[in-house]
């Protein structure tokens, strides 16, 4: 089956599907971007990452291209066009097309969307996770305005590409002070030999995750203690399990870190617990 793409309006066959060359995402990075997990054929916290496309479009100063009704229309339509029952849904926004200048053009000219949407493998995920994974550490290199999900991802690119030479499935951004701030696609998590759940806070440079976000609601429906504050690679190393978290994997055990096993080098009943309860508090549409 052909997938179908949305772009500017129009629905096509994604072989087909282009953006003008001017467009400002292109030229630029001058976008944003999200990213829904589709599962049981609904997508998983849509208004959450409306919330989020929204914020990040005003820090951007970029207009919404169309009503919150009618882009959530669009991407159920997407999705159900491209017979996702599981896989991810992806959404890009840019501040247009105009003819190339760094300054924002001088006419209002209308935002750019395109929305994909493909499939993903269940069982593989499922037996990744059950697995577990690697992740590096390397310093932080990108700008401070992380807080926005930008499409500006060249350092992440990188990152993931320094992992996978490494034999690795994640990096982790280590800041100036020696802490770990977050995966290049993922929020970085470990749990303490005494059971605490610990994540840096998102206000202190990194993304405001929405699978972090419904997390918190497990975590705390659980009665497990979570620390949102810095933590370093040596502690990470020490720690009794680490896991990261983002909408294409949601809890995802981490199992080494630069290469040394993460405490028996198992996946760890904490990180596998809340993968298990995950979708009993998300919101599906």
């Amino acid at each position: 089956m052909s997938r179908i793409a949305y772009v500017n309006g129009r629905y096509r066959d994604i072989r087909d599907a282009s953006v003008n060359i001017e467009d400002r995402g292109y030229q630029f990075s001058d976008g944003v971007y999200e990213v829904c997990e589709v599962r049981g054929g609904k997508i998983v916290d849509l208004p959450r990452h409306m919330t989020r496309l929204q914020r990040s479009l005003r820090e951007l100063q970029i207009a919404m291209p169309m009503q919150l009704t009618s882009l959530e229309a669009v991407i159920h339509e997407v999705t159900r066009r491209n017979r996702v029952t599981y896989g991810i849904v992806y959404l890009q926004v840019t501040r247009g097309v105009a003819r190339r200048d760094h300054a924002f053009p001088a006419q209002a000219v209308r935002p750019a969307v395109v929305v994909t949407a493909r499939s993903l493998n269940f069982d593989k995920n499922q037996e990744t996770a059950a697995r577990g994974i690697g992740v590096i550490t390397i310093p932080e290199n990108r700008w401070p305005r992380v807080d926005i999900k930008s499409v500006a991802l060249l350092p992440n690119v990188l990152a993931k590409q320094q992992a996978r030479e490494k034999g690795a499935y994640e990096a982790w951004f280590v800041d100036s002070d020696g802490h770990v701030t977050e995966g290049a696609s993922s929020n970085a998590w470990i749990v303490t030999g005494d059971g605490k759940v610990v994540t840096r806070s998102a206000d202190q440079g990194i993304l405001a995750g929405v699978t972090r976000a419904v997390l918190r609601d497990v975590i705390a429906s659980l009665q497990m203690s979570l620390e949102e504050r810095p933590f370093t690679p040596a502690e990470a190393y020490g720690a009794a399990e680490a896991f990261v978290t983002a909408s294409s994997q949601i809890v995802m055990p981490v199992v080494t870190i630069d290469s040394r096993p993460v405490a028996d080098g198992k996946p760890g009943p904490v990180a596998t617990r809340l993968r298990e309860q995950f979708h009993r508090f998300s919101a599906f549409s």
